[in-house]
């Protein structure tokens, strides 16, 4: 289950984004406890983000002179949510997930509305410094907080952030959005393992699947309408969100 479970999830985050909605699931399902399950699902997604920001770094070297700065940030952001999500209990956090899976399908759900809507109202860099470059740094951080905590959504939210900073270029975003995952991703499996939080078979399972099913998307993604597959991605996701709040509230 849990392979089959990374296969969908790595084919998912290849094609259209939103693989946690399945891989974190499975490993609920598997019996992996809640807290150590999202920690195994980070660990999981780290090589697809990894792969994905060295295919696109000729869009990411240009913006050399901003790396330092969203790597430090996604550092430390990445840091205290993992270090926040280590000092919530598991009965805790179960009781959150169902939250956490609302915020994260809505984002996906208007996810390229609120890129467009963030993107109509950003003139480029001038908005950008408008806005105020500690504004923009704060934003991020809090950002990367989330991620630390729960990476689910993390991409989307990193979109919305790039136009606002005034990005314009899509395939610059993509490969912005991937390296600054791959920090905050590191960083937060180095804390989940310290503390032995992190399930290795299952999560390397997982890991696996996700590896494969990555690949084989990218090489079959012309044969698959995107807008079919976020389509079912958004009815299975609203069906797992609503799981989850019937399985914890009722």
């Amino acid at each position: 289950m849990l392979f089959v479970a990374g296969l969908l999830g790595g084919a998912i985050n290849s094609l259209a984004g939103g693989g946690s909605f399945i891989m974190f699931p499975a490993l609920l399902f598997a019996g992996v406890p809640p807290v150590m399950a999202n920690a195994s699902n980070t660990f999981a997604c780290l090589p697809g983000y990894v792969s994905g920001t060295i295919g696109y770094w000729r869009h990411i070297a240009p913006h050399r002179n901003k790396l330092i700065a969203y790597c430090v940030i996604g550092l430390i952001g990445g840091y205290l949510g993992a270090e926040t999500l280590m000092r919530v209990s598991d009965a805790q956090f179960a009781a959150i997930i169902p939250w956490l899976m609302l915020f994260a399908v809505v984002t996906y759900i208007f996810g390229q509305r609120i890129n467009r809507w963030v993107a109509s109202r950003s003139s480029g860099s001038r908005n950008a410094a408008r806005a105020g470059a500690f504004g923009l740094a704060l934003l991020l951080l809090m950002i990367c907080f989330y991620g630390g905590f729960f990476n689910a959504g993390l991409g989307i939210i990193l979109l919305a952030y790039l136009a606002l900073a005034g990005f314009d270029d899509i395939h610059a975003m993509n490969g912005l959005k991937l390296l600054i995952s791959v920090v905050v991703s590191v960083v937060a499996v180095v804390r989940f393992a310290a503390t032995g939080s992190i399930a290795w078979m299952e999560g390397s399972i997982a890991l696996a699947g996700a590896v494969l099913g990555g690949f084989l998307a990218a090489y079959f993604a012309h044969l698959i309408p995107a807008r079919v597959l976020r389509g079912c991605i958004i009815v299975y996701g609203v069906g797992l969100t609503g799981y989850f709040f019937w399985t914890t509230y009722a």
